[in-house]
């Protein structure tokens, strides 16, 4: 990693509580949310959902965004509302609206052109591209050899799962390079032997994609999921934890047992019924099932139980990537014996893709292959990222913000029973409220004075704001959340 460690000077700080932020305030931020519409979505917004609703599905549609006047920490809608955002385009901007670093990257005419000239990367790619992708990429690498780009979050996994089936295969088959005819033949009709009867394992609560394959990988919630056909591949169970986690190592340390054990049955009981486990995935944290949280010691055991059975071992970190829990990504924190075999990642980083070691490297071309394979234009703009990141020791930051928040939500929580079970690393946080309907009304409440969070799960409400978020803002948030919170009393 490129990350320096955090002096020896800034460690004793820390430990006296004398270090704040580092100061990330663009010019032009507001000083506080304002919201001037009696409703929201305001009159703009609705007459702009409506004429979109004539062309396109629209329900989900919050309000239509005025990117001219979002500024950092702020987005600015179209009726004049001005948000402090800490859903961040559900987790996916890192440094908040409009920054300098980042709009300056396509005033740059050689940038512009890659913007422009988008390439099919898997056939014509730019000339700076293998350097790019060592400057940018590699210098972040989990530890892992080799990164194939792509567009999002969902075709990241899909294809990372190829390369699971793949390896998986080629491990079958020992030194055998080429393919049988039979193989051949038979994975056109979508048969055996060439299209394998094998599965993936994932987790209850997760979600990985909306994709046919990540759809069948993801189980948190059936909207997702209805009237789609899915593969019959094993569902484990993550565990579920008592809060506050130090109060429960016992209990929580028991869960984990039990999941753990469930996990070895479900690959015996596949390996019996002719579908054995080629590769398990799963989130660091389950970030649209309900915030929920592993300790360090089940992702462990995981990663030793699939390489027990030969299966690969994917961690998705779309979501938790990117430094939001104070490290570039979220694993970090779990102490592994080894790097994963394959890592997905997208949202903050603004590129999609999957690092992977040389051994689930496909060994022939057009095995993983799309026209765009990800785009130039992203990376150049993932760089400008990651020098900021380093610049201004954003992940340090990250660390004594999140603190922040995490101890305020935590006074929330003794002050209001209606809500309990924070938890979260980093900014990456979230906080459990009674009931579904209770959450969406806190979440909406919130949005009527000015914040911006959003809902995972059935529960929860989880914060992602960018990696600029200041003390004052944590202040903001938590003055107006104990506003909605009193008044729900």
């Amino acid at each position: 990693m490129w990350m320096k460690p955090v002096s020896t000077i800034v460690q004793h700080a820390l430990k006296t509580g004398s270090v704040r932020a580092t100061s990330t305030i663009l010019a032009g931020e507001p000083t506080e949310p304002k919201v001037v519409t009696s409703e929201i979505p305001g009159p703009k917004s609705k007459q702009l959902i409506g004429d979109l609703d004539s062309v396109t599905q629209s329900s989900s549609v919050q309000f239509f965004a005025d990117y001219e006047k979002s500024i950092g920490n702020y987005i600015t809608d179209v009726d004049g509302n001005s948000y402090l955002d800490v859903f961040m385009q559900i987790s996916s901007m890192p440094l908040g609206y409009n920054h300098p670093d980042m709009l300056e990257v396509f005033r740059n005419e050689e940038n512009l052109k890659a913007l422009v000239n988008r390439p099919a990367l898997g056939s014509f790619p730019n000339e700076f591209w293998p350097q790019k992708l060592k400057d940018v990429l590699m210098s972040i690498s989990p530890g892992l050899d080799n990164v194939m780009t792509m567009m999002c979050g969902s075709c990241s996994n899909e294809n990372a799962y190829k390369c699971l089936f793949m390896t998986y295969r080629k491990h079958q088959r020992g030194e055998k390079i080429e393919f049988s005819d039979e193989e051949l033949s038979s994975c056109m009709i979508n048969k055996p032997p060439g299209a394998p009867n094998l599965s993936l394992l994932s987790f209850k609560g997760a979600f990985h994609g909306r994709t046919m394959g990540t759809l069948s990988t993801t189980h948190s919630k059936a909207i997702h999921k209805i009237d789609i056909p899915a593969f019959d591949w094993p569902i484990a169970p993550f565990p579920k934890y008592k809060y506050p986690l130090e109060e429960h190592i016992r209990e929580n340390k028991q869960e984990d047992e039990k999941c753990l054990v469930r996990i070895e049955e479900l690959f015996e009981e596949f390996n019996k019924k002719g579908s054995p486990v080629a590769g398990v995935i799963i989130e660091p944290i389950q970030s649209e099932g309900g915030d929920n949280e592993a300790s360090p010691e089940f992702f462990q055991q995981l990663q030793r139980t699939s390489k027990k059975y030969g299966a690969g071992f994917l961690i998705d970190e779309v979501q938790t990537g990117g430094g939001a829990t104070g490290k570039m990504w979220c694993h970090e924190h779990f102490n592994l014996d080894s790097p994963p075999d394959v890592m997905t990642f997208s949202k903050k980083m603004l590129t999609g893709g999957f690092y992977h070691n040389l051994d689930h490297k496909p060994s022939q071309s057009y095995r993983i292959y799309n026209t765009w394979m990800g785009d130039p234009s992203k990376l150049l703009l993932l760089e400008a990222f990651l020098k900021v990141v380093k610049k201004q020791n954003l992940l340090h930051q990250v660390n004594i913000v999140g603190d922040k928040l995490k101890s305020g939500l935590h006074e929330c929580e003794k002050e209001f029973p209606i809500i309990n079970s924070v938890r979260g690393r980093g900014t990456f946080l979230a906080v459990n409220v009674e009931t579904t309907a209770l959450r969406d009304k806190i979440v909406g409440n919130l949005k009527k004075k000015g914040v911006l969070t959003g809902g995972s799960g059935d529960q929860a409400i989880r914060f992602r704001p960018s990696l600029t978020l200041q003390e004052h803002h944590v202040d903001i948030l938590l003055d107006r959340f104990r506003k909605v919170l009193k008044e729900l009393k």
